[in-house]
C-alpha cells in the first residue's frame, strides 16, 4: 500500500491510497485546486485512481472530487442519502459496503451527528492481514475533539446522533488502529482540535474529553461551544450539491 496525507485549505486533511501491486487507487475529500497534486501522485505511485470519496457534503470548502472523477474516469462517492439532494449523478455508498482497490478495500460506516450523510472509511491491506489498518474520519471524529453538530440544524439532536454514532460505531473499533481525520487545528468544523494530523483510537478514548462524557453532558458540552458556521456556507453546500466547482480566480 501506498498512501499520501495532504494539508489544504481550512486546514483540511485529504487522502490518497491504494494498491501499487494492482495498481489502483482511493483519493478522500479533494479540496477544489487539488485535483493535479492527486493526479500527479497516482501517477508517481503507478496506481490509477479507481475511486474518489467525500466522506460528506462539506459546508467549508469547495470540492474537487467530482472534477477529479471527472478527469481521472473514477467513480465518485457520496452517501446514499445525498440521492435526490444532489442536482448530479454519483455511485451513493451505503452502510457496510466494501470497495476495492487491488489489495486495498475500503469499507463504509455510516457515522451521522457532524452531517446526517457522514461516512467514516476503514481500511484494509490484505496483503498484510485482514484487520483494519487505519480509518478516515472525516468531520466525525477529529484528534482531541469531536465534529460540530449544526451545520444541518437541530444541534441538539445531531449532537445526540453524533454521541451515538460514537461510541456505538467508531469506539468499538480495535485500539490500535489508526485514525486520520477530515481536518486539524485550525478548521471551523470543530472545537478544540489538534495540530497533530493523526491518532490511534485507543489513545483517542483515553484523551480525548469528548469521549468520556455521559450522553447527556456530551450534548450539553458540545452545543455549548459552537464555533461560528463558515463563510459563505450555503453557497458553498450549493456547489458540492451541484458537483461544481467555481474556477480558480
Amino acid at each position: 500500500m501506498f498512501f499520501r496525507q495532504r494539508p489544504a485549505a481550512n486546514a483540511t486533511l485529504s487522502y490518497l491510497f491504494g494498491c501499487v501491486g494492482l495498481q489502483k487507487a482511493v483519493a478522500v475529500d479533494v479540496v477544489a485546486g487539488d485535483e493535479d497534486w492527486f493526479i500527479e501522485e497516482a501517477q508517481r505511485a503507478g496506481a490509477p485512481i479507481v475511486h474518489v470519496i467525500d466522506t460528506h457534503v462539506h459546508a467549508d470548502h469547495y470540492s474537487g472530487g467530482p472534477e477529479l472523477a471527472r478527469l481521472v474516469g473514477a467513480a465518485y462517492h457520496l452517501h446514499e442519502s445525498n440521492i435526490g439532494r444532489a442536482g448530479f449523478e454519483f455511485s451513493p455508498l451505503r452502510d457496510g459496503q466494501r470497495l476495492e482497490a487491488g489489495n486495498v478495500v475500503v469499507d463504509v460506516i455510516h457515522t451521522p451527528g457532524h452531517t446526517p450523510d457522514s461516512v467514516c472509511l476503514a481500511v484494509r491491506d490484505l496483503r498484510r492481514g485482514d484487520e483494519p489498518w487505519f480509518v478516515i474520519t472525516g468531520d466525525t471524529l477529529f484528534v482531541g475533539a469531536v465534529g460540530r453538530p449544526d451545520l444541518a440544524g437541530q444541534e441538539r439532536e445531531m449532537a445526540a446522533q453524533l454521541y451515538d454514532t460514537l461510541h456505538l460505531r467508531l469506539l468499538s473499533l480495535p485500539p490500535e488502529l489508526e485514525i486520520y481525520p477530515g481536518h486539524q487545528a485550525g478548521s471551523a468544523c470543530g472545537a478544540g482540535l489538534s495540530g497533530k494530523p493523526a491518532s490511534t483510537m485507543g489513545f483517542e478514548k483515553r484523551f480525548n474529553p469528548m469521549l468520556s462524557m455521559s450522553r447527556d453532558d456530551f450534548v450539553t458540552a458540545l452545543t455549548a461551544e459552537i464555533p461560528p458556521q463558515p463563510a459563505d456556507m450555503a453557497r458553498i453546500v450549493e456547489a458540492n450539491l451541484r458537483g461544481l466547482a467555481p474556477a480558480p480566480a
